[in-house]
């Protein structure tokens, strides 16, 4: 509901807010349903596999899959975060959210999202430490040492959401309450923000793009002394081997950094929304979806515990 500011008729300020979602018809919203939900569905049966077998399998209890079962757990809630809100506006009339829902529903989704890409980081120095410096590594990356790591990138996930909540949800909404967005995130709220929003795109841009740089750098630096490594070694069931491990990896990397350089690092993700709807489409249901295919499908040894599990279900 609007309310007037005191004194001042010409500005109405809102309390709840319109999720406008994606144009279409009956048909085109029962379409996108599906699809929505044949994506979710497939994120939360993949992740939750991935946690599953990783927690029971005593073969994967190591700091790689210490910090994959962290990436499904995260793909796993920040999708959550999204989906289930997206699917049920598309038969609503209303699709409102309240303004402390829409607030609570982007802290979340940028806690989550920052922290896997800061993750994605710790998760390319634990493979520069198993490859460059095995003899170094049960020491350095001892199981204090990875929850120590795990909760450093969730603090870094809460300060960048703590900053672009609070400046976000401080602006003043009174031009519109209609967000063209199916969710509430920062590039569709600064449109309808009727203050100055220079602020809030600074800090966007700037914080955003210095997560992903120096996370990219960490990443290639990693994998930098990772390729010397792996071309000196003799052997070439090795080299296939890491190759395999660290092709996943960059694969996660390259889909999950692209997809968040064109939303939020580069200065025209404000004005293209309709391009930035089908990117964050991508980007908190496809890639969840896709991360426990590609380290499972890309891993002996994950398929291994997989079979393992199945054949204990069978003999039960």
């Amino acid at each position: 509901m609007p309310l007037h500011n005191n004194g001042n008729l010409s500005k109405v300020y809102f309390q709840d807010f319109v999720l406008e979602g994606f144009a279409g018809g009956l048909r085109t919203q029962a379409l996108l349903f599906a699809v929505f939900l044949a994506l979710y569905m497939v994120t939360v049966l993949g992740n939750l596999l991935m946690i599953i077998v990783i927690t029971l399998d005593a073969r994967l209890h190591s700091p790689m899959y210490f910090f994959l079962k962290n990436l499904s757990f995260l793909d796993l809630c920040y999708s959550s975060v999204i989906a289930p809100n997206a699917l049920a506006n598309f038969f609503s009339s209303s699709k409102v959210i309240t303004f402390a829902g829409c607030a609570t529903q982007f802290f979340f989704f940028s806690l989550l999202a920052t922290t896997e890409g800061f993750l994605l980081g710790v998760m390319a120095y634990d493979r520069f430490m198993a490859i460059c410096s095995p003899l170094r590594y049960p020491t350095t990356m001892c199981q204090s040492a990875c929850t120590r790591l795990v909760l450093g990138a969730y603090c870094g996930g809460c300060f960048n959401s703590v900053v672009q909540t609070s400046f976000t949800f401080h602006l003043p909404f009174c031009s519109s309450n209609r967000i063209n967005h199916f969710f509430c995130d920062v590039p569709p709220l600064l449109q309808i923000a009727c203050g100055n929003t220079a602020i809030n795109e600074l800090l966007l841009f700037g914080i955003c793009g210095l997560i992903i740089v120096a996370v990219t750098i960490v990443i290639l630096i990693s994998y930098g002394y990772i390729t010397v490594t792996i071309l000196r070694m003799c052997s070439g069931t090795g080299r296939r081997k890491i190759f395999s491990t660290c092709g996943s990896h960059m694969t996660a990397v390259t889909l999950f950094f692209g997809t968040l350089f064109v939303m939020y690092a580069q200065p025209g993700a404000i004005e293209s929304m309709e391009q930035g709807k089908v990117v964050s489409v991508f980007y908190t249901l496809v890639i969840p979806m896709l991360n426990p295919l590609i380290y499972s499908l890309r891993n002996k040894d994950v398929k291994e515990a997989l079979r393992r599990l199945g054949q204990k279900h069978t003999a039960m």
